[in-house]
């Protein structure tokens, strides 16, 4: 193999950040509240522990609400949303870019491998990836660079030998602790969001081909 393509995969395979936030935004208006845009897009990119929405729901409102009760209003609706998206514009281009050049291709995720699993395996793209590189394989999520890390070594690259794709700041922040190049992608949820620590911002993937990204990572000193 030639290098490695890493993807992250909630917000820039597939759109599920902005299903995620529009269903507990559902929930919160069920019960008169509003849901914080900010406070979530903390916890974009990592595992969610930097901001509980069903708990930050009881303290708005001030009750003791039901857990598996408030999961049942949401659920249903992220599901009949989740089960319409389909691969972002440019990713599938990029992969078999990726795979003409002779690059390795895995999804490099803080979330747990059913979730990104069972997604790429409903819109097909499930063998695409030579493996998923998920919180389940990590003790730390990012923006800790322990995911990333461990793509190298399972790949035995060096960091200048992979490029990272990511749509949050948190995720860029875990690809460069890593050493890697990342080109971010911001998404609906995330692109009012700084990204100044990427290499290079882009507006989707289909706004350039992975050819010349390899050139500019090549031309930087």
């Amino acid at each position: 193999m030639s290098g490695a393509l890493l993807f992250d995969f909630d917000g820039l395979i597939l759109d599920t950040e902005t299903t995620d936030f529009e269903s507990w935004a559902h929930v919160y208006r069920e019960y008169g509240a509003e849901l914080p845009r900010d406070l979530w897009q903390q916890a974009i990119g990592t595992d969610g522990s930097g901001f509980a929405p069903f708990a930050h729901l009881c303290e708005v409102t001030g009750r003791c609400l039901d857990e598996a009760e408030t999961q049942a209003i949401r659920r249903p609706r992220r599901d009949e949303m989740v089960a319409a998206l389909q691969p972002l514009p440019g990713v599938v281009d990029w992969i078999r870019a990726a795979r003409e050049r002779e690059m390795g291709v895995a999804v490099v995720s803080s979330s747990p491998d059913w979730w990104v699993e069972g997604h790429l395996k409903r819109v097909g793209m499930a063998s695409l990836f030579d493996f998923r590189m998920t919180i389940d394989r990590a003790e730390n999520a990012k923006p800790h660079p322990e995911l990333y890390s461990r793509a190298l070594m399972e790949y035995g690259f060096e960091p200048d030998c992979a490029v990272a794709v990511e749509d949050s700041p948190n995720g860029v922040a875990a690809a460069k602790a890593a050493g890697i190049f990342c080109v971010a992608v911001p998404g609906p949820m995330t692109r009012n969001l700084r990204f100044d620590a990427a290499d290079l911002v882009l507006e989707s993937l289909a706004a350039s081909s992975l050819e010349a990204v390899l050139r500019e990572r090549g031309s930087r000193p």
